[in-house]
């Protein structure tokens, strides 16, 4: 049995909807409202795809552990996805690909499983 927290998925949702108007656009949310969409869709990527392989970092908000593979226990892990929260929500909806992140370097992953595409995108919005 798992020990992570389930992610109800309306919440999920709700607190994603509320940043999607930034993601078009629009002015940033409050740091509240941003830090709740960042660590749902964090925890979310954690239970879909769960294991210890690889870390995902969306600072300054979380980090999970997450993929299946080898578990890291200490000092840095071989395995590292570092982006903004801009970047994670976009591809947390499907507005930027995780090929296209790279490339842009809004995304930095390091590491030979450092790749999270296959969980991509968490939610759909209708445009």
């Amino acid at each position: 049995m798992s020990l992570r927290k389930a992610v109800d998925p309306y919440e999920l949702r709700n607190a994603v909807a509320e940043v999607m108007p930034w993601l078009e656009g629009g002015p940033r949310p409050d740091r509240k409202v941003l830090a709740a969409a960042v660590r749902l869709s964090l925890r979310s990527l954690e239970l879909t795809a769960p294991g210890h392989s690889v870390e995902v970092r969306v600072a300054p908000f979380a980090a999970v552990q997450c993929v299946p593979g080898p578990r890291h226990t200490r000092g840095t892990p071989p395995n590292v996805v570092e982006t903004d929260p801009r970047t994670w929500l976009e591809l947390v909806v499907g507005r930027v690909g995780w090929d296209e992140a790279l490339e842009d370097g809004r995304i930095d992953a390091s590491g030979t499983r450092a790749d999270v595409s296959p969980w991509l995108p968490l939610l759909r919005f209708a445009p």
